[in-house]
């Protein structure tokens, strides 16, 4: 895995959205065709930037960075592509894209820890044709966004498994931020917390109990018998 870019690096997440359903409208070879098409289109535009490709499983892909600007751009170039392809039977093809930039640890089959966990929550989160960015890959474009580009703040969210993350997306060409929420979790409000720890302690309770009464139970059978 020495080829693999290190020390800080840019993960990018994608997938198509509604895949199951176009390959049910197009059939087998029609929907090959296009999963041909897509993949094509965003290998070429990610390996342009120097990306390079970790994992690919279904309709998804897995790269990484050596420069947040550089995968940013990649992105951008994607969603393009994808856009302006005349796609079978005049359908849209929608696909999502997370991004994160952190410093994971590098195993024996490729990259490790919270970062890359981070970076796919983020695309989870999303819905076809959005790229949203993590607040660390946001801070490191700066100013420097690329041309036709717009930021949109999307706050704080909850994401599975690493909690709290400021969610940013990037829109093309005049397009206006997505007004579908995002598919993240609801953070528990504190009472909500303390009633599910309360529940959790009132069952463990009873299982307790449950055990004990069965092993008396037991204990007197054995006596009887005796």
């Amino acid at each position: 895995m020495s080829q693999l870019p290190g020390g800080t690096v840019t993960f990018v997440f994608t997938d198509i959205e509604g895949s199951t359903l176009l390959l049910q409208e197009l059939g087998d070879e029609g929907y090959g065709r296009v999963s041909g098409d897509h993949r094509r289109l965003v290998r070429e535009a990610f390996r342009v930037r120097d990306g390079t490709e970790i994992d690919t499983q279904g309709d998804a892909f897995f790269f990484s960075f050596p420069r947040a600007r550089d995968a940013v751009a990649a992105a951008v170039d994607a969603q393009r592509a994808l856009r302006d392809h005349e796609w079978p039977e005049g359908r849209e093809v929608l696909v999502r894209m997370g991004l994160h930039t952190g410093e994971p640890h590098m195993g024996e089959e490729g990259y490790l820890g919270l970062d890359v966990v981070r970076a796919a929550r983020i695309s989870a989160a999303g819905h076809g044709g959005q790229i949203l960015i993590s607040e660390t890959t946001r801070a490191l474009l700066g100013n420097q966004l690329p041309d036709g580009v717009a930021v949109h703040d999307l706050g704080q969210q909850h994401l599975k498994d690493v909690q709290h993350e400021h969610i940013y997306e990037l829109t093309i060409d005049g397009r206006a931020a997505s007004q579908r929420q995002l598919k993240t979790e609801s953070p528990k409000s504190r009472q909500e917390d303390l009633t599910a720890r309360f529940t959790e302690r009132i069952n463990a309770y009873v299982e307790r109990q449950l055990e004990s009464a069965f092993d008396s139970a037991l204990d007197e059978e054995r006596d009887e018998r005796e």
